[in-house]
C-alpha cells in the first residue's frame, strides 16, 4: 500500500509540474501591470486560490465532465481571457487603484487556471484513484514551483513585453484543444478531422492578429 501511495503521489506531482507551465504564464500575464509590491501579493493569492479551486474541481471531475458543452464553454471563455490579457492597457503605476487591480488580477488567475486546468484535473483525478488527500499533497508541493515560475516569466515579460503574444498564443492553443475535446462536438471533428487539427492554430492566429490590430488602433488614437 505504501509503494502504491508513493507511486500515485509521484505521478500527481509530475503531472502538476508538467502541466503547470501554462499556469505560471497566466499568473505572470495577469499580474504584469501591477506595481511590484502588488505583483507579489497577486502571485501568491492567485496561486493559493487557484490551487484551492483545482482541489475542488478534481474532487468532482467525474461528474463535471458529464455536463454537456463544459469543454466548449471553457475554451471560449479562455480565449476571451487570453485576448484581454494581450490587449490590456499599460496603466501607469500611480494611476492604479491597488485593491481593485489586485482583486481583478487574482480573479483572472483563478478563472483562467480553472478553465485551463481541465486536462490537469482529469489526469490528477485518474492518478489519485479517488484519494483527495493525494491530490492536496501533490498540489501543495507544486505551489512554490508555480510561484517561482511565474516570477521568472514576469521578469522576462518586463524585459521583452512583445513576448506577451507568445503567452496569449499558448492560451489560445489550450482553448482550441478544449473545444475539440468537447464530447458533443466529437461527430463533427470525427467527420472532418482536419478541422480538429487546424482549430488550435487558427485560434492562435486569430488572437495574435486581433491583439495586434487592437494595439495599433489604440496607438493611433493616442497620437496627438
Amino acid at each position: 500500500m505504501e509503494q502504491e501511495f508513493l507511486m500515485s503521489l509521484i505521478m500527481i506531482i509530475g503531472i502538476d509540474l508538467l502541466l503547470g507551465g501554462d499556469n505560471a504564464i497566466v499568473i505572470a500575464m495577469a499580474s504584469r501591470n501591477l506595481p511590484p509590491k502588488q505583483r507579489k501579493k497577486a502571485v501568491i493569492l492567485g496561486t493559493v486560490f487557484a490551487i484551492g479551486v483545482r482541489i475542488m474541481l478534481t474532487s468532482v471531475a467525474v461528474y463535471l465532465f458529464q455536463i454537456p458543452f463544459v469543454q466548449l464553454i471553457g475554451g471560449i471563455l479562455l480565449l476571451y481571457i487570453a485576448y484581454h490579457l494581450i490587449v490590456g492597457t499599460e496603466e501607469k503605476e500611480e494611476e492604479i487603484k491597488s485593491h481593485q487591480s489586485l482583486r481583478k488580477a487574482v480573479q483572472t488567475i483563478v478563472l483562467a487556471d480553472m478553465l485551463m486546468g481541465m486536462d490537469n484535473v482529469i489526469a490528477v483525478a485518474g492518478a489519485a484513484n479517488g484519494q483527495t488527500f493525494l491530490v492536496i499533497i501533490g498540489l501543495l508541493i507544486s505551489i512554490p514551483i508555480m510561484i517561482w515560475g511565474s516570477n521568472l516569466i514576469l521578469k522576462i515579460l518586463d524585459k521583452y513585453p512583445a513576448l506577451i503574444y507568445i503567452g496569449g498564443g499558448m492560451l489560445a492553443y489550450t482553448a482550441g484543444k478544449m473545444i475539440i475535446h468537447e464530447h458533443k462536438l466529437a461527430p463533427i471533428f470525427h467527420t472532418h478531422p482536419s478541422m480538429g487539427v487546424m482549430l488550435p492554430y487558427l485560434l492562435i492566429l486569430f488572437l495574435i492578429l486581433s491583439g495586434f490590430i487592437y494595439q495599433r488602433i489604440e496607438k493611433n488614437e493616442n497620437l496627438p
